[in-house]
């Protein structure tokens, strides 16, 4: 990769972290708009973690739960195409994707059930980091496939949230226990932490649904 390209790539993240401060300073108008642009400047086909990291955040400026679970899908499908890319410099993962392939489950044909975006208090995502582009250039820095890995578990956290929304509960614990699954790519600092809590409050809110086993998550602790 030249210098030019990699400065390329990053003036890309560096937008998207300068939309995403806008988003949680709570103007989620203009955060929409500078992440629109971005994306209809690197397409469909672009580069897969920026889709990736784009997508998440977008998710986050929408006020229609459908459409929150769009740009979450997309989010996914773009670290999916990332770590099926090839193998990762820094050596294979265990805690990606499930065998069963992408997911492929879009919004119900009869829409959202309710109205509102994230600040309904379903989950709260953390304070998510966009993650470095190229940070395996460095010595002892992971590369793009471990940054993706790494935000695994707040991909299916946020497509849960999503579908509790949209009152599809049997969607939302799948997902959610993906992201249980997934969470031994996170690191013991606020952010893993903060991922962790926020599955774990979802998984308790799911648990007091109506019908619902009394432990419907093997993988979690009494």
């Amino acid at each position: 990769m030249t210098e030019q390209q990699e400065a390329s790539e990053d003036a890309v993240m560096t937008r998207i972290g300068q939309a995403v401060i806008l988003l949680h300073a709570g103007d989620r108008e203009e955060a929409r708009n500078r992440l629109g642009a971005i994306w209809s400047e690197i397409g469909e086909d672009g580069d897969s973690l920026h889709r990736c990291t784009l997508a998440h955040y977008m998710a986050d400026a929408q006020d229609d739960p459908a459409d929150e679970l769009a740009w979450d899908l997309r989010a996914l499908t773009a670290a999916e195409g990332l770590t099926a890319a090839g193998p990762a410099a820094d050596g294979p993962t265990t805690d990606g994707p499930t065998t069963d392939g992408p997911t492929t489950d879009g919004p119900p044909d009869d829409g959202p059930a309710t109205g509102g975006a994230r600040a309904d208090g379903v989950v709260d995502r953390p304070g998510d980091a966009v993650p470095a582009r190229r940070a395996g250039d460095g010595p002892g820095r992971p590369g793009p496939q471990r940054a993706v890995r790494v935000f695994y578990p707040s991909l299916h956290l946020s497509l849960a949230a999503d579908y509790v929304k949209l009152r599809r509960p049997e969607a939302a614990r799948v997902h959610l226990a993906r992201a249980r699954a997934a969470t031994g790519a996170l690191s013991d600092d606020g952010y893993g932490n903060g991922v962790r809590a926020a599955i774990a409050r979802l998984e308790r809110r799911l648990a007091g649904e109506p019908g619902t086993p009394r432990r419907p998550f093997p993988e979690q602790s009494p």
